[in-house]
């Protein structure tokens, strides 16, 4: 257990921020972004659901005072495993999204891959201020 430190509280939030405004733009405006994204509005749909009990959990973390290195390992790991995932999606072809509709994907994922950096450096400072 260490200190949840100033950096990884702000990220955690910011975290959390990012995923309920794509999270509530994905599930109810997943019709309209169909048409200029051209990505499958079930797909948009279920991902902006995902998003939000994800956002309550990074809110929760964020609270807390302090925090175990595995679960704060565990959302890098999930935010890792979200960015390789839509960068599969796109490789795969499973999906025929527009020029606009990659460059959300591609934009979303490098931002979610951001958001997992900054996580790690906030462990390691948490951690490091533990010590």
């Amino acid at each position: 257990m260490f200190n949840n430190s100033t950096l990884l509280r702000g990220v955690l939030f910011v975290d959390a921020a990012t995923c309920v405004g794509t999270g509530l733009l994905m599930t109810f405006g997943s019709v309209v972004l169909d048409q200029y994204l051209g990505l499958p509005t079930e797909l948009l749909r279920y991902a902006g659901i995902s998003l939000l009990p994800f956002a309550a959990f990074l809110v929760y973390l964020a609270t807390r005072e302090t925090l175990s290195p595995s679960v704060v390992w565990a959302v890098i790991i999930a935010n890792a495993l979200w960015t390789a995932d839509s960068f599969l999606l796109l490789l795969t072809g499973w999906v025929a999204p527009t020029e606009l509709g990659y460059a959300f994907v591609v934009a979303q994922a490098l931002g979610v891959a951001v958001l997992a950096g900054l996580e790690y450096l906030g462990l390691r400072k948490s951690v490091t201020a533990a010590i």
